[in-house]
């Protein structure tokens, strides 16, 4: 009789009992939000009930300032959109430009174009990797990313002169030809860097804590993908194979052999913050054996068509899509027959992506926010535009 009347008091003081809500600003000037990403949290002690993104403090006009200015002049202001892979922006635009002026872009320069966006594609997975073990409490990481990141932006440094926004890839072809010791250097990083991959795979990606704080968390199936429009590694850590270099192929990517690394739930549930990650790692591989199949044979000729210190394209429009480091990019140009653009609209697949993080979000911890958003590999140049 007592425990049947402590169990009915206990229940009415639970009816009675409730925890405040708690609402926490993270950002916009916190480094786990990879950029100035402010993000509303709203707690329930340690479990996240809502997690509202707030974009726009990057915000920088892309769009308006591609509008006032000449065809060439646009293609530096592409490179400040996803700053960790500039020359992949670039070559996006000066397709779309190129299919309307109907030019044929040099093989020399097809190859050159190809080389170098996977040597940005690997720099950018380098970046996500580093900053991805530092949200995760391994600065080793984070320091061993940067190093041979280091060895990347020594190659662009020399065709280019920048080691952040290149201004490389112009319409036509590239700003300056690849030189011999160029090559070389090419080649000495392919030796180097392709044995470090397993090496980064056995310090982090199969480490257990990592695997602890990865897996399970942030699951993205397809459904959700197809609902906000994902893309790139977000959709083949789902475990769809979709690759734009392979299902539409754009410059010279029909002629090389390659494969596309999709999640398999192998630690957790197939679309978890793991599968993205090591989706990642695979695809540097990839990236490696692109540009051994092309390096040794570019063809001789010019590294850029004749277009002419000022471009007029005939009236009308078009559309690229490339794939980039963190999804597909897509460059729609309207043009009315004069030196400027029309319009000019960008569409952002890391905007997508950060769509998703309030659904992701919910019922989890917030140690599990962190690990979602740096799955996420997000940059806010590109989110603002």
């Amino acid at each position: 009789m007592q425990n049947e009347l402590n169990n009915t008091g206990t229940a009415e003081l639970k009816e009675t009992l409730r925890t405040d809500e708690l609402l926490l600003n993270m950002g916009p000037q916190h480094p786990s939000t990879h950029g100035v990403l402010r993000v509303v949290v709203t707690t329930d002690g340690e479990i996240v009930k809502e997690a509202k993104p707030e974009i726009g403090y990057l915000h920088r006009c892309f769009e308006k300032h591609a509008e006032a200015s000449d065809y060439i002049a646009v293609s530096p202001y592409v490179d400040r959109l996803d700053y960790l892979a500039s020359m992949n922006n670039s070559m996006g635009y000066a397709i779309a430009v190129e299919s309307m002026l109907g030019i044929e872009v040099p093989r020399r320069a097809e190859y050159i174009r190809v080389i170098i966006s996977e040597l940005q594609r690997i720099a950018s997975h380098l970046m996500s990797y580093g900053t991805y073990g530092l949200d995760m409490g391994a600065f080793t990481a984070f320091m061993y990313g940067f190093r041979d990141r280091e060895m990347i932006l020594d190659i662009f440094e020399k065709i280019s002169g920048a080691r952040l926004l290149y201004n490389y890839m112009w319409i036509g072809g590239t700003y300056r030809d690849i030189t011999p010791d160029v090559v070389q250097q090419i080649k000495d990083f392919l030796v180097y860097f392709k044995p470090k991959v397993e090496e980064y795979n056995n310090l982090v990606t199969y480490n257990k804590i990592f695997v602890e704080r990865t897996r399970d968390i942030g699951v993205i199936d397809l459904k959700t993908c197809h609902t906000y429009g994902l893309t790139g590694v977000m959709l083949r850590g789902a475990g769809l194979k979709w690759d734009l270099r392979k299902e539409h192929p754009y410059s010279i990517y029909k002629e090389v052999e390659f494969d596309i690394p999709v999640g398999t739930g192998q630690m957790g549930t197939l679309g978890d913050c793991w599968d993205r990650h090591i989706v990642r790692m695979k695809e540097m591989i990839q990236s490696i054996r692109i540009i051994e199949q092309l390096i040794d044979g570019i063809p001789e000729g010019p590294h850029r068509a004749k277009v002419g210190k000022v471009i007029k394209p005939p009236a009308g429009e078009a559309y690229s899509r490339t794939e980039c480091p963190r999804g597909e990019l897509g460059f729609y140009i309207i043009s009315d027959g004069t030196g400027k653009p029309f319009r000019v609209r960008c569409k952002s697949p890391c905007f997508m992506n950060i769509s998703t993080l309030n659904e992701l979000s919910q019922g989890v911890m917030v140690a599990d926010l962190i690990a979602t958003i740096g799955s996420l590999d997000i940059v806010l140049g590109e989110v603002d535009r």
